[in-house]
């Protein structure tokens, strides 16, 4: 893709930039970020929940520095963790450069509320040196008072105005390490405003629709919106901004950014929604699949792809089981196993998810 008939820029002409090992922008494959909930103070906790989030597939994750003695955690969370942290900072910019100097790969920050021009240079004299990375995040919720107060409300364009005053802070710095993000907590906010931002800047965009609700109402709205902008081009990273767990967060990203056909596929298990006939835990059994499937791609990305289905009847089993390439057709506590379409054995519920998992361990392309 290039420029939209519209005029908006799309991914592949956003300028690059890197945070950490980590290219965004310029055609660079889109990144998946979500931000640590737990109390940055607690080294333990927070260095847990970002390998998780590593772990399942975030490529950055965001740590909030509300005090000195969370930046003062970062070297710690720092030492312990591989994948690229970036610290949220707001009101005090001393704990911009208290993070900077703690090793940080990034910084989200609005430069109009860390202070005056002084405050601004010196975050920018910090992150110059190693060229990182700072976002601007634009939130319904936050807007400057009279920005709202001549848009009436905070609209799509309210929201943009906002995110290129704050850029024009950090240009006037000559600094241009720049990310842009202007959320609203609805979907069509969202997208006129992300549409309209990509209309005026070559900056790379981040994608998200903030407080997006609990998991269910927050993924659904999340989908909507960053599906449709990464469908039209827009995006360089994301994140599904939930009620939930950092590591739901980062699974529900992944998920949608392969569904876009913007990230390799992961485990590939159908499994039906099972009725009142069936007589397996088909919910256990794909589910253990699936997360093990998960683990080994992790592991061994090139790894060959099998399709394995899982169902719950003799029903639909059998049919969805000759076209899977690995499958399991349900019966009373037992399970029809099928290898290229053919029944190759009755197994006992309880050998399933091992059976399958080892079947895509070894499996051969062409087989």
């Amino acid at each position: 893709m290039a420029t939209s008939m519209t005029g908006r820029l799309t991914r592949d002409r956003t300028r690059q930039i890197r945070l950490g090992g980590v290219a965004i922008g310029g055609g660079a494959p889109v990144s998946v970020q979500t931000m640590t909930n737990s109390d940055t103070r607690d080294v333990v906790a927070t260095v847990t929940q970002i390998q998780e989030a590593a772990e399942a597939g975030a490529d950055m994750v965001r740590v909030a520095i509300p005090d000195a003695d969370a930046a003062a955690a970062l070297r710690a969370i720092r030492r312990q963790v591989a994948v690229p942290l970036v610290a949220d900072i707001h009101f005090d910019h001393r704990l911009a450069l208290a993070a900077v100097a703690a090793g940080v790969d990034g910084l989200r920050i609005n430069p109009g509320n860390i202070g005056g021009s002084e405050q601004v240079r010196a975050v920018v004299a910090a992150a110059r040196p190693n060229k990182l990375p700072i976002r601007i995040g634009v939130n319904g919720g936050s807007l400057e008072r009279d920005i709202l107060e001549r848009h009436g409300a905070p609209t799509a364009e309210a929201l943009v105005e906002s995110a290129l005053r704050h850029v024009a802070l950090l240009e006037a710095e000559g600094y241009h390490e720049i990310k842009i993000s202007v959320k609203a907590s609805d979907v069509a906010r969202t997208l006129a405003a992300y549409r309209l931002l990509a209309e005026q800047t070559a900056y790379p965009i981040h994608l998200g629709v903030t407080e997006a609700g609990t998991f269910l109402a927050g993924t659904v709205r999340s989908c909507v919106a960053m599906g449709a902008l990464l469908l039209e081009g827009l995006g360089d990273t994301i994140r599904v901004s939930l009620t939930d767990t950092p590591l739901n967060e980062v699974k529900v990203g992944v998920e949608l950014l392969r569904a876009a056909g913007l990230r390799a596929p992961g485990a590939s298990v159908t499994s039906c929604p099972t009725c009142g006939r069936t007589q397996v835990d088909v919910v256990a059994v794909a589910t253990a699949i699936e997360i093990q499937l998960e683990r080994h791609y992790r592991e061994h990305p090139a790894a060959p792809r099998p399709h394995v289905a899982v169902m719950g009847c003799l029903v639909n089993g059998p049919g969805e089981a000759r076209g899977a390439d690995i499958a399991l057709a349900g019966g009373n506590g037992k399970f029809a196993l099928y290898v290229g379409g053919e029944q190759v054995a009755v197994i006992p519920e309880c050998e399933a998810i091992g059976r399958v998992v080892a079947l895509v361990q070894t499996w051969r392309t062409g087989v």
